[in-house]
């Protein structure tokens, strides 16, 4: 029975799917540093991790008989796709799933930002009465920038316009405009005026603290701070100084450049006690709803990759999909090195084995290739021991698409 181990609680959902697919579900509370992780990982060919857990370049070198990675969140800086994808293990996300959670978070932060919520609050928990218009505003008429006009992105426009904000946005990429929101050609031009900055950008390695004191400092003097996208975009030392200074009038964070492992460890931070600032522990996509749809979806990907090999929406393999025939028997794999003429030593080999095949199709994706075949006829193991024993040859598996005799020939592995 195959067996896949998840770490950090993904929604309970997951085991669901994998149960359905006769996959063995063992779970782990929270993330496993770089050793225990490996040692956990022998005999595993699936894992399944949130943020916190690190899949690195040593994991997938001590773990060979990983197949493949699914990440349930959005990002992916916490895998190492390329070394992944050199190791032939298949590396799957949930793009999507979480954007309104996270969208609607900054909504709320918004809001409460301008109205002073953090601050009336502390005052009435300690049984301090301040009742006072002071500081506090409408957010209708604001001004919004958002930096990375990504899927989270356009979601907050969406719903910041219908609250009657105006949007403008700064992207690296050339991006199609929602409703009424204003593309600006520079980030300094997305700065200007507004109320509030929300960033959203991925977590590619230049963008570490792209967000630091000359950006405060571009900033309108009062306007406000969010962070929901990467914990190392933004300088926290340079943010606590703008609090501090005055220059902005607040802030809410939720994802840090040193995080916890798990819950209850301590955590730091130069934003603790400011005023009129929000911190969160990375929860922008922790609802109910986005953790159940990333269990869904993250699983069911997983799940396809091991039963037939569809790699479509992998984040480090070429997006293949090949629909069989009613005489396909079995489905070949294979990752390879991205060099010419690996499809046609392949076909060579299946030619001298008097295999037919139904279907075939091949992508390639920076260093690796993949092909996939279907198979009608029989298929020889040596054959297929051909094919692993090519030189650049990363993975080949087979997978029996029909319930059928076999005799000691043939493989299945």
């Amino acid at each position: 029975m195959k067996k896949i181990l998840l770490l950090e609680g993904p929604h309970a959902v997951a085991d669901k799917v994998f149960a359905d697919a006769n996959i063995q579900v063992d779970r782990v509370e929270g993330s496993l540093a770089e050793d225990d992780l490996i040692k956990a990982l022998q005999g595993y060919e699936m894992v399944g991790i949130r943020s916190k857990t690190k899949l690195t370049k040593r994991v997938f070198e001590e773990c060979p008989e990983l197949i493949c990675a699914g990440t349930y969140t959005i990002g992916t800086n916490q895998i190492d796709v390329q070394a992944a994808a050199q190791h032939g293990v298949a590396a799957f996300n949930a793009p999507y799933s979480n954007t309104r959670s996270v969208a609607e978070l900054a909504i709320s932060e918004i809001i409460a930002l301008a109205r002073q919520l953090p601050v009336r609050n502390s005052h009435l928990q300690q049984a301090d009465w301040q009742k006072s218009a002071k500081g506090s505003h409408e957010v209708r008429g604001k001004t919004l920038g958002i930096i990375g006009y990504s899927s989270t992105g356009t979601q907050l426009s969406i719903l910041a316009e219908a609250m009657g904000m105006r949007v403008q946005f700064y992207d690296l990429a050339k991006k199609l405009p929602i409703g009424n929101a204003k593309q600006c050609n520079s980030m300094e031009e997305a700065l200007e005026g507004a109320d509030f900055v929300s960033l959203h950008v991925d977590g590619r390695p230049s963008n570490e603290k792209m967000f630091g004191a000359k950006e405060i400092a571009m900033m309108k003097p009062g306007s406000k701070l969010l962070n929901l996208s990467r914990g190392f975009v933004v300088d926290v030392e340079a943010l606590a100084d703008a609090l501090d200074s005055g220059h902005l009038g607040g802030c809410a964070v939720d994802v840090f450049p040193e995080e916890p492992l798990k819950n209850g460890d301590p955590f730091e931070s130069p934003l603790i006690g400011k005023e009129n600032t929000i911190l969160t522990p990375h929860i922008g996509g922790s609802t109910l709803e986005a953790q159940e749809d990333i269990g869904w979806f993250v699983s069911g990907k997983i799940c396809n990759y091991m039963a037939n090999g569809e790699t479509v929406m992998s984040i480090n393999m070429p997006n293949l999909s090949l629909e069989p025939t009613d005489s396909t028997r079995y489905r070949m794999s294979v990752i390879h090195k991205n060099i010419p003429g690996v499809m046609g030593h392949i076909n060579q080999l299946m030619a001298e084995a008097n295999i037919n095949v139904e279907g075939q199709i091949l992508g390639t994706n920076g260093q690796v290739g993949y092909v996939i075949a279907d198979i009608s006829s029989e298929l020889p193991e040596s054959a297929v021991d051909e094919i692993r024993a090519m030189e650049p040859t990363i993975r080949c598996r087979v997978m029996p698409l029909q319930e059928i005799e076999r005799d000691e020939e043939t493989t299945v592995n």
